[in-house]
């Protein structure tokens, strides 16, 4: 996706390039049109990428609901049939779209495909650790790894692409790494979880910079799954030979309901890449936020999670941390507009 890893709302512009090839064209301009009426129709765009977009976080953010219901599917198994059923759902698409063309045009690009093969390695990975975070009882955990993630992004495109950073970034990377010293101090636990899903993630959307606009979104996560079905047959064939398959043998409500995880993961991201294409970059880095606010209130309200005091105090400075990167992104894109204009 293509924006700079140095800009704070990094997640919702590393969407953009995924966006942009989403194959969901934009109306024509038409030359016939009543003065005014541009100007409506793009403001009735910006709205429907909004609300594309807050759909697409509101789904991800129910997602441990999902999970949960899928018990006594374990996390292994769960994640195996999320990459087969997804790569379906994909065929599916590409066949009703006419856009295997598009496909075959990416798999005779060698650097396009190692780096859809990276790429999916490093969704397998922010798959597994989610998944395993939502069926242990650390859905808590997983949001903050939602939370600091844009941190974290900021921090790579330091580290990484050695850009320079406001003062006001490099604050808000200070309060979060203070947040994640109270949480293993006081709470006397490591983070591992949230960590490397903010990591996984960061790192993940590094690739699909590089990727660029050169591979839609739904060939994209068909490549990235079609690597790691071989991964997933593995894993499937060991489950099968230990504890046995889930798929089948526990009601047709819960077969179901594990046969819909292919949709449940490809449908958000499409959604995702339909808003971001739409709206502005700002608003798809606002709505970032959803998701995770809604898996730290169902982990702590209706999964019952503990929140003692050392938690809050973790969580609140990374939400200080989060507003500062905020307010610093909304007012560094208002200067630059204003410098564009003069």
């Amino acid at each position: 996706m293509s924006r700079e890893p140095s800009e704070p709302a990094q997640t919702g512009d590393l969407a953009e390039a995924a966006a942009s090839t989403a194959g969901i064209p934009l109306p024509p301009a038409s030359a016939s049109r009543a003065p005014g009426a541009g100007r409506t129709d793009a403001s009735r765009e910006h709205l429907l990428g909004g609300v594309y977009a807050f759909s697409a976080y509101l789904l991800w953010g129910f997602l441990p609901l999902y999970f949960v219901l899928l018990v006594p599917t374990g996390a292994f198994e769960l994640v195996a049939w999320r990459i087969v059923l997804s790569l379906g759902f994909c065929a599916i698409l590409l066949t009703v779209t006419r856009s295997w063309g598009r496909l075959v045009a990416v798999t005779r690009q060698p650097r396009l495909l190692w780096l859809t093969a990276l790429a999916g390695v490093l969704i397998y990975v922010n798959w597994q650790v989610f998944i395993l975070g939502a069926l242990s009882g650390h859905v808590i955990e997983t949001s903050l790894g939602y939370f600091i993630n844009p941190i974290v992004t900021v921090l790579l495109g330091v580290l990484v692409l050695r850009e320079r950073l406001r003062t006001t970034q490099w604050v808000a990377i200070g309060i979060a790494v203070a947040a994640v010293l109270v949480i293993v101090v006081g709470y006397g636990s490591f983070p591992w979880i949230a960590l490397t899903l903010a990591a996984s993630f960061g790192v993940y959307g590094l690739v699909k910079k590089k990727v660029g606009p050169s591979v839609d979104a739904v060939s994209g996560l068909t490549l990235e799954t079609l690597w790691l079905t071989p991964i997933a047959v593995v894993v499937l064939v060991v489950v099968g030979a230990t504890s046995g398959i889930t798929m089948g043998a526990n009601g047709w409500h819960h077969t179901v309901l594990l046969s819909l995880a292919g949709i449940v993961t490809a449908v958000p991201l499409l959604l995702f890449a339909a808003g971001a294409r739409r709206t502005t970059l700002t608003l798809v880095g606002l709505l970032q936020f959803v998701a995770p606010i809604l898996q730290f209130l169902i982990g702590w309200l209706l999964l019952g999670e503990p929140m003692p005091i050392e938690r809050w105090i973790g969580f609140g400075l990374v939400w200080v941390a989060l507003a500062v990167l905020t307010v610093d992104s909304v007012l560094h894109g208002r200067r630059t507009r204003r410098l564009a204009v003069s």
